[in-house]
């Protein structure tokens, strides 16, 4: 058990028996940390789950022999719960998944692709199965693919997003009305109260990135994770929407693109400038200029690099002292 305080009545949410995703998952808060590539190694993942989250292993940035490393090392770490993230348009996918199932994992996040690809197989093996979303229509999908949960992430996310660009406070209300399964919120949180507010628009849970990411625990580069602190409103923006929608820092790299599409919208143009190996260039060697740099509109709310302890205390005590005033 955690060493946090137990909220009181009026937070009953948290316990196990009245929320949906904590008993899904066996975890103590409906927190579930998100897959990021290079930031959700073992050691953000195990400190997560041992703060009574769910951690998640980011399988994205990962070779297979790298991410079966991960898995045994977070399974040496903590004794409670995490999982895997696993985006379907990388490569070695079918690899991915047997070290996932060889190495007991009990639960998978899946994102980028059909929902109905691996939920058979997963549900098949006693894995629990979520799949990430950003429209009440993809939603409907994955119920029909029997996810036993669905995130459903807003364009305020950092990183690759839906080309819908439909906000977290429109779209979870919106998946709510139509959807049953467990619904965990994503995206533009890193407060207490915006995961208060996220849960009374309908979601059960929610799944945090940006504030993980500047944590001490991330994988990613300290030269990173300190510029995410200096961050301001503006800061990011979605682009490369030819390639794959993506939410980056406006560094040089990200001028770079947009001085492209002054001179026209040409995708191999597009594709030579991003190269290889871009992003592992910024957020994991700390490259600042010539990087690609993805964190969410959230970020402007960071303001120090926190151990994940912390961020959890924080989080709680916002959310616990939140209340919706009277009028």
């Amino acid at each position: 058990m955690s060493n946090f305080i137990h909220f009181g009545i009026a937070e009953k949410m948290y316990s196990e028996e009245q929320n949906k995703i904590t008993k899904l998952f066996k975890i103590q808060y409906p927190i579930i940390q998100g897959g990021m590539i290079w930031h959700s190694g073992w050691r953000l993942a195990s400190a997560v789950s041992n703060c009574g989250g769910l951690g998640l292993i980011g399988a994205g940035s990962m070779y297979p022999d790298i991410l079966r490393e991960n898995i045994q090392k977070c399974k040496a770490a903590t004794d409670k719960p995490f999982g895997v993230n696993v985006p379907m348009l990388y490569p070695n996918l079918e690899e991915i998944i047997n070290i996932i199932l060889e190495e007991g994992v009990k639960i998978v996040f899946t994102s980028a692709g059909n929902p109905k690809t691996y939920t058979e197989t997963l549900k098949k093996e006693g894995l629990k199965v979520a799949h990430v979303v950003s429209s009440a229509k993809f939603a409907l999908k994955c119920e029909e693919a029997g996810v036993d949960a669905v995130v459903a992430e807003g364009f305020e996310a950092g990183g690759h997003n839906g080309r819908e660009e439909t906000t977290t406070f429109c779209l979870i209300p919106n998946v709510r009305k139509h959807i049953s399964t467990p619904l965990i919120a994503a995206g533009g949180i890193a407060l207490g109260s915006q995961m208060k507010a996220a849960m009374i628009l309908g979601a059960d849970g929610v799944q945090i990135g940006s504030r993980f990411a500047a944590t001490e625990e991330a994988s990613a580069h300290h030269n990173w994770k300190h510029k995410i602190t200096e961050l301001r409103e503006g800061d990011t923006q979605l682009t490369l929407k030819e390639l794959a929608p993506v939410r980056l820092v406006k560094n040089k790299f990200f001028q770079d693109i947009d001085q492209l599409y002054e001179t026209g919208r040409n995708v191999d143009h597009l594709k030579a400038t991003l190269g290889r190996a871009r992003a592992k260039r910024g957020m994991f060697e700390g490259d600042l200029e010539e990087g690609e740099l993805e964190i969410g509109q959230v970020s402007s709310l960071i303001e120090e690099v926190l151990p994940v302890q912390k961020v959890f205390e924080n989080l709680l005590k916002e959310f616990r002292a939140t209340e919706c005033p009277d009028f």
